[in-house]
């Protein structure tokens, strides 16, 4: 009988919210509401028939993007979203019973591509009100410790990591891979990219899915020291990264200061969203990313279905009980979401209301 892989019985399916017709307002996914530069969509619609029937060579996108983020060609590799980078570095690096370690709660695709290589996750909890548990990894590290994946900002809660504890880790680590995952890096501003080809365990992924507002594209890289970078080259397929993608890269890195505006009126608008959650009593973590992570307690329910019959789509996280995460929309687009939220505040119980 035909068996598939022993290892891939406990792999769980990653849940995406689906897409529903009656959803207009989409804040579960933190992906961009404000969509890409004008000056991407400018050089799609200058694509010809030509360009799209052949096969986009990979490498002269490296280039660029290795001199925007300031590191040698061969340290950077485009991959297809920031997911594939995840996929590429357990592949490259997990033997069957070695051992990944996460913090949770956490981005379930880290432990989802483990499981595919036989490895074992070590889930080490986030600290009192989310922080970094550098003491409980640098604990957790064992022979057969050979990746430990650090998020920064952290999602769902939108934590920072000090640089302090990041070279604590990769200190205490050797031996193992240490991939920062700086997917929301722009609404932050730190990164360890400059020390990308110095320190020999760093690897270093990021994403044009969040900032750039391209995550229709699957556009990320991986960097890390070349002669690693050079061997997971030869684990990806040889065009993995769309033309679409590619074409449009020079003009996505060119307009920074669209970047620079989108991330200001997120930076605005989640201020101004954090006070009206505290106006209302309501817990939530001071975040660093494009979302807010919310305590709605026992209103949790009541407000999902308020925001659902609107047409807002807003993240439950059910392993984080009361909690649902909010992305960051435009400023009209979160008052719209308030309104709804101070209806279902209105016309709910003070009892099941949580406060501060």
């Amino acid at each position: 009988m035909l068996k598939l892989r022993k290892c891939l019985d406990q792999v769980r399916e990653y849940q995406s919210p689906a897409p529903e017709p009656t959803l207009d307002l989409r804040l579960d996914l933190n992906e961009s509401t404000t969509g890409c530069s004008p000056r991407v969509l400018a050089r799609i619609r200058a694509l010809d028939a030509k360009t799209l029937a052949l096969y986009p060579p990979r490498e002269p996108g490296e280039e660029m993007i290795a001199g925007f983020l300031g590191i040698k060609p061969s340290e950077a590799l485009l991959t297809n979203g920031a997911d594939e980078a995840i996929d590429l570095l357990c592949r490259a690096f997990l033997e069957p019973e070695d051992e990944i370690i996460v913090v949770v709660p956490a981005f379930n695709m880290y432990e989802i591509f483990a499981q595919g290589t036989g490895a074992t996750t070590v889930r080490v909890p986030a600290g009192p009100d989310f922080s970094f548990p550098a003491d409980g990894i640098i604990a957790a590290i064992r022979p057969r410790t050979r990746i430990i994946v650090i998020t920064n900002p952290h999602n769902p809660s939108g934590h920072v990591v000090q640089k302090t504890d990041i070279y604590r880790v990769l200190k205490a680590a050797p031996d193992a891979a240490v991939l920062l995952d700086e997917a929301y890096f722009d609404f932050y501003g730190e990164t360890m990219m400059g020390e990308v080809g110095k320190i020999p365990n760093l690897f270093v992924a990021r994403t044009f899915s969040k900032a750039y507002g391209l995550a229709g594209m699957r556009l990320g890289v991986l960097a890390g020291p070349e002669e690693h970078i050079a061997v997971i080259r030869r684990l990806t397929s040889p065009f993995n990264v769309n033309v679409f993608a590619l074409e449009c890269l020079a003009e996505a890195l060119a307009d920074q200061e669209f970047i620079a505006g989108y991330v200001e009126q997120v930076r605005s608008t989640r201020a101004w969203v954090q006070r009206e959650l505290e106006k209302l009593g309501f817990q939530y973590w001071p975040s660093h990313a494009n979302f807010i992570l919310v305590n709605f307690g026992e209103m949790r329910a009541a407000i999902l279905s308020a925001m659902t019959a609107q047409g807002i789509a807003l993240r439950n996280r059910p392993d984080i009980p009361g909690c649902v995460r909010i992305t960051i929309g435009t400023q009209p687009e979160m008052e719209r979401v308030l309104t709804v939220l101070k209806q279902v505040v209105a016309n709910t119980p003070v009892a099941q209301q949580v406060t501060r």
